[in-house]
């Protein structure tokens, strides 16, 4: 929407009161919008069908025995909240539109910026053809597009190695468009497809980066999901291709080159370009009150830019994970996963010395990390969720530099647990 987005879209709370104001106006307008949609259903007006809305809120508590991870959680920190408010509605049997606005903070992100989580149109042809068109949720993996409801899962995090929650804003969604349907096999089952294009709006206030005029020229992916003859089983692969381009501000280069890691002579801000390539395949069965699941994920990535310095090589990461909960009765449900993050696929153990050039940024090559997890979920009313989690971490792949004094990663604690607390009211 650009500069035309009306002010309530550049609002920005700066502390817990601006906050506490938006979950109230949030609610309020749930509250009216379900008040006229009643009204209408009561005078009889078929064709102005009701909007339906949905919203939760929650907050968390994260505490690590070592390392700052999310936020400053050695120490023991509430920066672990989420609020939203969605509305959608038919407006014909065909044509659904919908939207949600989102507002949270985790550490040094969101810091309760209020903004357009997701948004879309959507027309369906036939079974077999759809369109969205908007910002619509990316749909890699099983669980990216139900990574922002707490309420459907029993984890408070999901497995970080394929779903890391400090990148949602910049996985969650693309601007663009996307063309969907599912195809029946017989007695083979149903295949369900997906192929997207857009871009992704990158806000470099919620990244920790010193990079500017972040960009992503351009995103295209697909998914396609077998819903086998066997119920409850399906098995399916995403794949998604983007390149991320962005600047070193001149201030960072002329510090690089006091220090030496840059040669003398180069003016002005430095370019780079991010060509990336995302994929996982899927496997999971959903039956009664078990699930088991399972993904395998790589991704590569390489660093282009005129000085060599800056320039890496591609490198590819792997990551997987096994998760499995059971419904034991309608208020508990108990969780368990194992997860695996290689930053290097050809360097597991971490030992192999770095193949970067001299004075190019560090990137985690080599880095691992291993996360067994057990989470404990208690639906304590129809509306009302506590969750209790606690992670036995090996590694410090996916560790954040900026939250631990600016140390190298491979340099922190190895072994080291997290533990986290959060509730969730969601309607």
């Amino acid at each position: 929407m650009g500069n035309r987005a009306p002010n309530v879209l550049r609002w920005r709370p700066t502390n817990r009161g601006a906050a506490a104001l938006l979950i109230a106006g949030a609610v309020s307008a749930a509250a009216l919008c379900t008040q006229r949609a009643r009204a209408d259903d009561s005078t009889g007006n078929d064709s102005a069908l009701p909007v339906e809305v949905h919203g939760f809120v929650s907050q968390g508590f994260i505490k690590t025995t070592a390392n700052n991870y999310l936020a400053e959680s050695k120490r023991g920190s509430f920066e672990f909240s989420e609020v939203a408010l969605n509305f959608s509605k038919d407006l014909t049997d065909r044509m659904r539109v919908g939207m949600q606005l989102f507002s949270h903070d985790l550490g040094p992100l969101g810091n309760y910026r209020t903004r357009f989580d997701w948004f879309y149109l959507d027309y369906r042809f036939w079974d077999w053809l759809g369109v969205r068109a908007g910002r619509t949720k990316l749909p890699f993996g099983l669980y990216n597009e139900s990574s922002d409801i707490d309420a459907a899962r029993v984890p408070i995090l999901l497995p970080q190695s394929v779903y890391p929650v400090a990148n949602r804003d910049f996985l969650l969604a693309q601007t663009g468009a996307e063309l969907y349907g599912n195809v029946p096999l017989g007695a083979a089952g149903v295949l369900e497809y997906r192929v997207y294009g857009g871009t992704v709006f990158f806000d470099t206030a919620d990244a920790a980066t010193r990079l500017t005029n972040v960009s992503v020229p351009y995103l295209i992916g697909g998914r396609l999901m077998w819903q086998t003859p066997l119920d409850g089983l399906q098995l399916g692969g995403s794949a998604q291709k983007l390149r991320l381009d962005a600047q070193v501000p001149a201030d960072q280069v002329a510090q690089l080159q006091m220090s030496g890691a840059l040669p003398p002579g180069i003016t002005g801000v430095l370019p780079l370009r991010i060509p990336a390539l995302l994929g996982v395949g899927s496997a999971e069965y959903n039956a009664k009150d078990l699930l088991v699941a399972a993904e395998y994920s790589r991704w590569r990535s390489s660093v282009e830019s005129p000085v060599p310095a800056f320039a890496t090589e591609a490198s590819t990461s792997e990551r997987f994970y096994l998760m499995s909960s059971y419904h034991v009765r309608p208020w508990f449900s108990p969780g368990l996963y194992y997860s695996v993050l290689f930053g290097d696929v050809g360097d597991r153990s971490g030992h192999r010395p770095s193949s970067l050039r001299p004075g190019a940024p560090p990137l985690g090559r080599g880095a691992y990390q291993h996360d067994l997890a057990v989470s404990l979920r208690f639906d304590v009313n129809p509306n009302w969720i506590v969750k209790v989690e606690g992670h036995r971490m090996h590694g410090t792949a996916g560790l954040s530099s900026s939250l631990n004094d600016n140390a190298p990663t491979s340099s922190l604690t190895k072994d080291w647990g997290l533990f986290l607390i959060k509730t969730t009211a969601y309607f």
